[in-house]
């Protein structure tokens, strides 16, 4: 069972994605919060396996409890997926730093929203196609963050090439057609390169092959 906490100022937009979700087999929306203070504690009760969190919240908005969440070892495995807008979309870099694995428009489809819940369930990330893609590309357009890829010499040469498919989105077997590899080989290094640079998720490796200049707009480095 995917346990879910849904955090959000709008009892509207509570109430529809909890009667949506809890609608699906197999997951259960098992609490929900109006604050970022109010979700940090919910978060703190239930243990969630997914936390869908929106921006703008008063007593501390989504990316402030995003970050606060992050910072509890016992919380290590609940996945947060930001809620969010285009008009907010400056914020993406801080939310992945902070740990979230993935982005939803509030208008997205119903099934869209299962099917992100379940990804992000599973350890996956949200990454491609559409919402994520395009906010990652526009970060990256908008950082004047100097390059930096000393973190780069902790991988091998092959996981370099791995990591600049992973920064332009693609998934394992993706990854494995390009370099003539098994899916599952392909999946071991994307896990030993998240392992050696400390990085949650597949969206904080994209961000890292941005900064780095491995991946620069969707083309490799």
């Amino acid at each position: 069972m995917i346990r879910v906490v849904i955090a959000d100022d709008q009892q509207l937009i509570r109430a529809g994605f909890s009667s949506l979700l809890n609608a699906e087999d197999g997951i259960e929306v098992v609490g929900e919060a109006a604050t970022g203070t109010e979700v940090i504690e919910v978060v703190h009760r239930e243990r969630p396996d997914v936390v869908l969190m929106d921006i703008r919240m008063p007593e501390g908005d989504g990316l402030w409890a995003t970050e606060q969440i992050a910072t509890f070892p016992e919380l290590a495995d609940t996945r947060i997926v930001i809620v969010t807008t285009f008009e907010v979309d400056e914020y993406v870099a801080r939310a992945i730093r902070a740990g979230a694995s993935g982005f939803l428009v509030k208008d997205t489809e119903p099934v869209e929203l299962i099917r992100a819940v379940r990804i992000v369930a599973s350890g996956d990330a949200l990454l491609s196609p559409g919402v994520t893609k395009r906010l990652l590309e526009r970060f990256a357009r908008g950082s004047h963050v100097a390059v930096d890829d000393s973190i780069l010499s902790a991988i091998t040469d092959r996981e370099r090439e791995v990591l600049a498919l992973v920064g332009q989105g693609l998934t394992n077997s993706e990854i494995g057609t390009t370099l003539f590899l098994s899916p599952l080989t392909a999946k071991t290094h994307v896990s030993r390169i998240m392992s050696k640079l400390a990085a949650r998720d597949r969206v904080q490796l994209v961000v890292i092959a941005y900064e780095t200049g491995l991946v620069s707009l969707g083309r490799a480095g």
